[in-house]
């Protein structure tokens, strides 16, 4: 392929993950994806799939360039599907509308299609060239990508801290820590991730809404609170507000009362462990079953230590605020566990990024953990 014919693919799937992004967030366990069809050097049709049984970004790209889907370049970010779901296969629509060459940013890793539909376009005499800007694109649907293997939610976890590492001074204050533009970066975190999870001491705490607050209206996500003992308020805002679903995860031992009082004011308890602490794996397992494929924890420094300990993040952001705030052991800070005995074992953070938002600094990786994790980590 001359290189010229590949820049011009680049730039056209460049456009079709733009598409993608847009989309982020509104189409629930299944992935963003972008599509761009070219014909005669022009682009013909443009689509993306904006919400679960819905059109697929293939065929609203085909219904925009009509008669000229024939003959066209389809620049699409994920592998077309092969198979009957919520909607009929994109790649056989492809062959029904003789487009005559398919550009792929990354294989679906789903087993219902994993190469298949690549497979059926080739069986067909459509060329087909796979890995056009692959990375960018694996990593728009991170979320999907675990959750279509595993069916066990990606979690990542927010916090903003102090340069000496705080997250509230030794009083509990704790508004703000981070900037108006972090704060609003989060807002749109919580759009496109399906719930937000804290412990109960937060809510207890700072009786947040945890809910998506944009200048333009957002989605909102259902809302988890970790709760071993029912100790949640009944006149907490997120069991009164209704502008989003509650959901508490609590244990085999707590209150039957307690529970049908947040039953009787709309919010669901799911009960997880027979310990005295929440099984968080086991509650991450049962996110999953019920659809929920992304999840933002902002929690406070226990929760977040023990997801960590769990090996449960699969995501960090931390907005680090040029402050400091001081307080030694009264001020709480982001990670609270046990810890490690060796600095070999210390929880690494890979792929990491630095990106100023505002006049703070957000760091953004991956932690990679190298020692055996526990089977489950408890949290009150």
């Amino acid at each position: 392929m001359h290189g010229m014919d590949r820049l011009n693919d680049e730039t056209y799937m460049r456009l079709a993950l733009q598409l993608a992004e847009q989309a982020r967030g509104q189409t629930g366990i299944n992935p963003v994806v972008g599509c761009v069809l070219v014909k005669d050097g022009r682009i013909v049709g443009m689509g993306a799939h904006l919400q679960r049984g819905s059109h697929h970004a293939e065929i609203n790209a085909i219904l925009m360039a009509g008669s000229d889907a024939e003959g066209s370049t389809a620049y699409v970010t994920l592998e077309p599907c092969s198979h009957h779901g919520r909607t009929p296969p994109c790649s056989e629509r492809l062959v029904t509308e003789r487009v005559k060459r398919v550009v792929v940013a990354c294989v679906d890793p789903n087993p219902a299609v994993a190469g298949t539909g690549i497979e059926l376009l080739r069986n067909h005499g459509i060329e087909v060239r796979v890995g056009v800007l692959e990375e960018e694109a694996r990593s728009m649907n991170e979320a999907f990508n675990k959750y279509i293997t595993t069916r066990i939610p990606w979690v990542t976890l927010k916090t903003a801290v102090t340069l000496d590492g705080r997250i509230a001074s030794r009083t509990g204050d704790s508004k703000w820590i981070s900037g108006e533009a972090s704060r609003e970066l989060v807002h749109t975190l919580r759009h496109r991730h399906q719930a937000i999870m804290v412990g109960v001491d937060t809510v207890i705490a700072d009786n947040p809404q945890l809910t998506t607050r944009l200048s333009v209206p957002g989605l909102q996500p259902i809302r988890v609170i970790v709760d071993s003992k029912l100790r949640l308020p009944l006149d907490a805002q997120v069991v009164t507000d209704r502008n989003a679903r509650t959901l508490v995860i609590t244990t085999q031992s707590a209150s039957i009362e307690q529970m049908m009082k947040l039953n009787a004011m709309g919010v669901g308890v799911m009960k997880c462990g027979d310990g005295s602490r929440v099984d968080l794996g086991l509650a991450l397992a049962m996110l999953g079953e019920r659809e929920i494929c992304s999840v933002l924890l902002e929690g406070g420094g226990t929760l977040n230590g023990a997801m960590l300990d769990a090996g449960l993040v699969d995501k960090v952001m931390m907005f680090i605020a040029p402050k400091i705030i001081g307080g030694g052991s009264q001020a709480p800070s982001a990670f609270e566990f046990a810890g490690m005995d060796r600095m070999s074992d210390a929880i690494a953070i890979d792929r990491l990024q630095m990106e100023r938002v505002g006049d703070d600094c957000c760091l953004i990786g991956y932690p990679r953990y190298e020692r055996s994790k526990p089977a489950c980590s408890p949290e009150s």
